[in-house]
């Protein structure tokens, strides 16, 4: 079973009652005692440990006295991601993210954004629990998440369920708010550095850039999905209860 640790990842598994057991330190203040409380309102099993047990499980992360063991997360289909959106759908596609900070940050901005799920590579992928947790703020407990073998085919699933499929190149000539985001879209993303894999680039429907005006060259990952996602989300804001013309440019 994964086990999270941080106060924000720990009270958000509560409220998604995903939490199997729940293990603290004694006196770590008034947040951490309430959440022993709500646990054992939940009737889950509670322990209490020293810090050096703590800090051995969590290997030394920045667990601020607390952790629990989760219970397995749903498992969501690419099918599923689709049908089940509230809305037309709008999904990040992780390609070959590795780093547990980005990926819990993107995490944390596809709920914020209320996007319809994320989809993430069994290999070369960061787990879902300790630091990316936590880097999520406990959004990992409540996005939609689809983990598959292999992207650029889960790229092709989503085309065939009428899924417009956006990539994020610091190379690309066109634009991210030049492109019509209220049609069901998936947001695809590469991992710091390499950017999206070749296969992966080329299986999607349009690649788009974010401008830059300063020295720095491109955003890291996950500034670019959150920037990315809130375009959409603005796009779709601005037309809600208007008619839409049927199919895109793409």
């Amino acid at each position: 079973m994964p086990l999270i640790y941080g106060i924000h990842a720990v009270t958000e598994a509560l409220r998604a009652r995903r939490v199997s057991r729940l293990l603290h330190e004694r006196g770590a203040g008034a947040r951490v005692d309430a959440i022993v409380a709500r646990a054992r309102e939940l009737r889950i099993p509670v322990e209490t440990v020293d810090r050096r047990a703590l800090e051995r499980l969590t290997r030394s992360g920045v667990h601020q006295g607390v952790a629990a063991d989760l219970q397995p997360m749903a498992a969501y289909t690419v099918d599923e991601l689709v049908r089940e959106a509230d809305g037309p759908a709008l999904i990040v596609v992780l390609d070959a993210i590795e780093d547990p900070q980005n990926v819990g940050a993107i995490l944390r901005s596809a709920d914020a954004a209320g996007a319809s799920g994320v989809v993430r590579q069994a290999r070369h992928a960061a787990p879902l629990g300790g630091a990316t947790a936590r880097a999520s703020a406990g959004a990992v407990s409540h996005v939609r998440i689809a983990t598959v073998v292999n992207i650029a085919r889960a790229l092709e699933e989503l085309k065939a369920l009428d899924v417009w499929t956006i990539g994020l190149d610091a190379g690309a000539p066109g634009a991210y708010d030049g492109v019509d985001l209220t049609q069901p879209t998936a947001l695809v993303v590469g991992a710091e550095g390499t950017g999206l894999r070749r296969l992966v680039r080329e299986t999607c429907d349009r690649l788009v850039s974010i401008p830059m005006s300063g020295a720095v060259s491109s955003l890291n990952v996950s500034v670019a999905a959150g920037v990315a996602l809130f375009e959409a989300a603005r796009q779709r804001r601005a037309v809600r209860g208007a008619p839409r013309a049927r199919g895109g440019a793409r």
